[in-house]
């Protein structure tokens, strides 16, 4: 990587976070959505009530932009218990916490819902890098909290999207610090075409019911990609 590559990236970040087109598209498109969801918030929560008698949604913290740490709701999908203090492990695939209603909402990221209202008043974006939990623990990683694993500053640069590259390309068992070259790679090309596209292929998972089973892309796609584009910024 050039000397400049990390100014270079800082930048693009900076106007990725200023850029009023983006504002403007995750403002629309969250408040149409609130709208129309409406109905399907009331399906959901009677579902979640009427299985396990627990509470509707599961709000917890996440790191947003500059490491700022803001609360996001969901609609819950595990067992009361999880995420209580001292369980911040990261879902796995056939987690034993997650319930009957919740393998369904997982899959059509309808647990999701409710991070509308995070991306209508700022804190996330549309698409940008997974929010995470603070100090959360990799279940097959380095036994090391997030914020540790090489790459986490970066992705804090910008906002957190509701989708993005790593959401939808990279499969789910990807250590996290390979999860994190994609929103590098998501920085250094991000327009408002590409943003347009992440949307309307995360609408397409959704409806196949397919987010337990995307990622068609491994990390050494994603670190050419990455290489060619700090190459092209370092000339």
């Amino acid at each position: 990587m050039g000397a400049g590559a990390p100014e270079a990236l800082a930048r693009r970040a900076a106007r990725i976070v200023a850029s009023p087109a983006k504002r403007a598209l995750d403002t629309t498109l969250s408040g149409v959505g609130l709208l129309v969801s409406a109905p399907l918030w009331a399906l959901v929560a009677m579902a979640v009530k009427l299985e396990d008698g627990g509470p509707v949604f599961f709000g917890q913290a996440r790191v947003g932009l500059g490491g700022r740490r803001f609360r996001a709701l969901k609609f819950r999908s595990m067992i009361p218990a999880a995420g209580a203090a001292g369980d911040q492990r990261q879902a796995v695939a056939g987690d034993p916490r997650v319930t009957r209603i919740g393998r369904v909402l997982r899959a059509t990221a309808m647990d999701e819902l409710p991070q509308l209202w995070s991306i209508f008043r700022g804190d996330m974006s549309f698409v940008g890098p997974r929010p995470l939990s603070p100090r959360e623990i990799e279940v097959h990683g380095s036994g090391r909290p997030i914020e540790e694993e090489p790459g986490f500053a970066v992705r804090c640069l910008v906002r957190p999207g509701l989708t993005g590259v790593a959401q939808i390309y990279a499969a789910r068992s990807l250590p996290r610090r390979c999860k994190f070259r994609y929103d590098r790679l998501y920085i250094w090309r991000q327009s408002l075409w590409l943003d347009l596209r992440l949307i309307v292929l995360s609408f397409w998972i959704s409806a196949s019911g397919a987010w337990e089973h995307r990622g068609r892309a491994q990390s050494a796609p994603a670190d050419r990609q990455e290489a060619g584009t700090r190459h092209s910024h370092d000339r």
